[in-house]
């Protein structure tokens, strides 16, 4: 049998997939799996995007210019302006998910062997991502006894080597729903400016951010343009995961002509995600008022129902639809699997994914697991109370530390 490629061995498995199989066999045993283990928001579509699919008036389902349809790519431009972001059409190129774009932007930065710093916990598929590109991540580490606040600029100034090309941030953050402030955003550009360093901002979080706070763009730092890239996608924002459609921003015009590269070899994003994505531009402001509500509830009760029980420790986050929350176990991915393989109550049991894949330092996150507050309330507090009574039963509880003080 011929081998395998080097960097498909290395390629990591997705914590978030990785427990499927049992999660399936627990089904298969007739019993209810709350799924909090992955960003699969069970909020309606907008009802604009649906309608635009279902009353397409095409002959031919064409390929898409490779960066994307025109009158889209305008619409982002209306879309992303009204934050006072000063972008242009031609800074954006429409890619197959969030995910494509950010393996533009590796292979358009970075050399293979090249270094970029990610502060941790982050996105489990980054280092996917930077696998595929030969890049490797460099950690900086956030920790939950500050909510995952971004770790100190001597932190970062510490890691940096010639190998270093860029950093990258989720705002909000997945998995932490951590929401960076403008004085942090500023930070990071001082830090990017001095080392002449690409800053990769994943915004796709941009509409989920809560207790009266806004996002602050990385577009809206003074005097970097050449340096930033925005990652965006339609999934979360507009609950169309299955869309695939995303977007590769930058106002550098000669990284944006690579990355075309990159879009021409793949042909052109998918056609009708585009027809739904440019659809979803008319979503009225009402569904984001009512959505980020729902949210706010569904973090509440997640964030209250979690803190009080024994043991566990959760901060609450600011943003996105995540929470990192550490249990009082030896082994979060052992429990997780545990939940599915030989755990039920009331005939109901829980998916959520192990943490220790959103890290790049070996030996973090083994005690905690990434929540996805992406179910209805009656289901989020069913899969609270399942929580609660499996580690009540659990054979390998550990000795409690000091809670978290909220």
């Amino acid at each position: 049998m011929p081998n395998l490629s080097n960097r498909g061995l290395e390629m990591p498995e997705s914590p978030i997939r990785k427990l499927v199989p049992y999660a399936e066999a627990a089904k298969k045993k007739g019993r209810t799996v709350y799924h909090l283990n992955i960003g699969q928001p069970d909020i309606e579509t907008p009802q604009v995007a649906i309608e635009a699919v279902k009353n397409i008036d095409l002959n031919v389902i064409e390929y898409s210019h490779s960066a994307g349809i025109e009158t889209y790519r305008k619409g982002l431009t209306d879309y992303y302006n009204k934050f006072g972001l000063d972008v242009s059409f031609e800074n954006i190129l429409v890619t197959t998910g969030g995910s494509e774009a950010l393996l533009f932007a590796f292979n358009s930065c970075l050399n293979a062997g090249d270094e970029v710093i990610i502060p941790e916990p982050f996105y489990a598929n980054y280092n996917g991502f930077a696998t595929t590109a030969g890049v490797n991540v460099v950690p900086v580490t956030a920790s939950i006894n500050d909510g995952f606040a971004l770790p100190p600029i001597e932190e970062f100034e510490k890691l940096i080597t010639k190998k270093t090309k860029a950093i990258l941030i989720c705002n909000p953050g997945n998995p932490t729903g951590y929401l960076y402030s403008k004085e942090e955003l500023e930070t990071l550009r001082d830090i990017v400016k001095k080392h002449d360093l690409y800053l990769i901002a994943d915004e796709v979080y941009r509409e989920f951010c809560y207790d009266g706070k806004t996002h602050y763009s990385v577009f809206n730092l003074e005097g970097v343009d050449e340096n930033i890239i925005v990652i965006d996608s339609v999934s979360k924002r507009y609950s169309m995961c299955g869309a695939r459609i995303g977007a590769f921003i930058s106002k550098n015009t000669k990284l944006t002509a690579t990355a075309l590269k990159y879009a021409q070899a793949r042909l052109s994003p998918p056609t009708l995600g585009q027809i739904a994505g440019e659809a979803a531009l008319q979503t009225p402001q009402s569904y984001f008022d009512k959505v980020i509500n729902e949210y706010v509830d569904r973090r509440n009760i997640l964030i209250k129902g979690l803190n009080k029980i024994e043991g566990v420790k959760c901060p609450s986050p600011g943003g996105a639809f995540y929470v990192i929350a550490e249990l009082p176990v030896q082994n979060a991915e052992n429990f997780c699997q545990w939940l599915l393989e030989d755990f039920e109550y009331n005939n109901q049991t829980v998916m959520i994914a192990p943490a220790a894949g959103f890290y790049a330092t070996k030996d973090l996150g083994v005690r905690e697991v990434r929540i996805a507050y992406v179910l209805n309330k009656d289901a989020l507090k069913n899969a609270i109370e399942c929580l609660n009574q499996a580690l009540k039963v659990y054979p390998e509880i550990i000795v409690q530390q000091t809670k978290l003080v909220q």
